[in-house]
């Protein structure tokens, strides 16, 4: 019988199972090694994913805290709130407190978007300026209180600048004040009768009440470029009149050709050299005083509106309509009520080529003295004075 030793590969074949057990835990052991192994990862990716959120959080807060990293796209992740020294007992709109319309910062203080904030303050510092007060300080007359319309009922006042979208506001007014139950029902022929559209005027009422109205309300109106402003006026009361006013073509138009038309042979109906003429005449007024009311069409913005004598919440700017709207009602506190009228696109943007092309042939005599008339407008509103036609 052969002999058998310890640890000779006989030996080791007598013993399969005690092998198998042994490979059976190593291979436990590194399933257990790593397993451990993954968890350590997930919890390493955890603690990594939670300490970017952190950083991220920070950077955002300290964004929202600086305005130099304000960005006009980002106005709507910005809060409101209007300081004003005038607050009344009751007041909604402007608390000496600043008040919550949105998130709060983690300071607890609340901001309104920078854009809108800069509007005004811009109004303030023209206000102030010495140099411009001529063209940017009006009396509050009742020429300025038939301009603005009243919404009691959710304490809103709207002051009329015309052609600059001034009808959706009022369809906007009209519904909120019960006449219409929606934008889309007004009738068009309703909506400048004011007779029918349910839209008093702030000069209806006493002294007191329009008072306590421009102290305690939300006031807003609307502005655009102005020389693009005069261009729409042009086109729609002396080219298009597409809501029949024969007033303008046949009494305001003669009026405008015989004081300021230069060659007296030309027998042409009213050209925009003429309207610009007349406009930039510092006597137009005796004119304009015959024209009547007609000419708010083409007044300033400070002589209809006041902006300097009347504290108003908000500024709209026509150019940024589409993100405007949506804040005025939001800020008004009637955004679930209704909605603005959709805006076709592209209608609202600033148009050069058009302003150069209606000012072409005219002398920079009479634009320059056009600027004159409209200036604290540009300034007032910040838009840019238009030098391309200028110099």
């Amino acid at each position: 019988m052969p002999c058998i030793t310890p640890g000779s590969d006989s030996m080791k074949n007598t013993h399969p199972q005690g092998s198998a057990q042994t490979l059976a835990g190593k291979i436990t052991e590194w399933l257990t090694f790593d397993n451990m192994h993954h968890q350590w990862l997930l919890l390493a990716a955890c603690f990594w994913v939670i300490f970017m959120f952190m950083v991220a959080s920070k950077f955002i807060t300290l964004t929202f805290k600086d305005p130099d990293a304000y960005s006009a796209k980002q106005e709507f992740l910005f809060l409101t709130a209007v300081p004003d020294a005038g607050k009344l007992p009751g007041e909604k709109h402007f608390p000496e407190e600043l008040k919550p319309t949105g998130k709060v910062l983690s300071d607890s203080r609340l901001i309104q978007p920078l854009v809108y904030m800069e509007r005004l303050e811009l109004i303030r510092n023209v206000c102030r300026d010495e140099a411009l007060k001529n063209l940017s300080h009006t009396a509050v007359s009742k020429f300025v209180l038939d301009r603005i319309f009243v919404c009691d009922k959710h304490k809103i006042l709207f002051c009329q600048t015309p052609k600059v979208g001034n009808t959706q506001w009022k369809k906007v007014l009209i519904v909120l004040n019960g006449a219409f139950p929606s934008i889309e029902e007004i009738p068009e022929n309703v909506v400048h009768d004011h007779e029918k559209n349910g839209l008093p005027r702030l000069s209806s009422f006493s002294d007191a009440e329009i008072q306590k109205r421009l102290k305690t309300y939300f006031k807003f109106f609307i502005v655009r470029d102005p020389f693009e402003r005069l261009i729409s006026a042009f086109k729609d009361k002396f080219v298009h009149n597409p809501r029949f006013e024969p007033w303008y073509r046949h009494e305001i138009a003669p009026g405008i050709i015989r004081k300021y038309r230069r060659n007296r042979t030309e027998t042409r109906g009213i050209q925009f050299e003429d309207f610009v003429r007349y406009l930039g005449d510092p006597n137009h007024r005796w004119l304009d005083l015959q024209f009547g009311d007609h000419i708010i069409h083409w007044v300033t913005y400070v002589e209809l509106c006041a902006p300097c004598e009347i504290k108003y919440s908000v500024i709209g700017h026509h150019e940024t309509l589409e993100d405007d709207a949506p804040y005025i009602l939001k800020e008004a506190g009637i955004d679930h009520l209704v909605s603005y009228p959709t805006i076709p696109p592209g209608i609202t943007m600033y148009n050069k080529t058009k302003v150069e092309r209606y000012f072409l042939g005219i002398s920079k005599r009479d634009i320059r003295r056009l600027y004159a008339r409209f200036e604290g407008d540009f300034k007032l509103f910040g838009y840019q004075k238009p030098d391309f036609l200028l110099n």
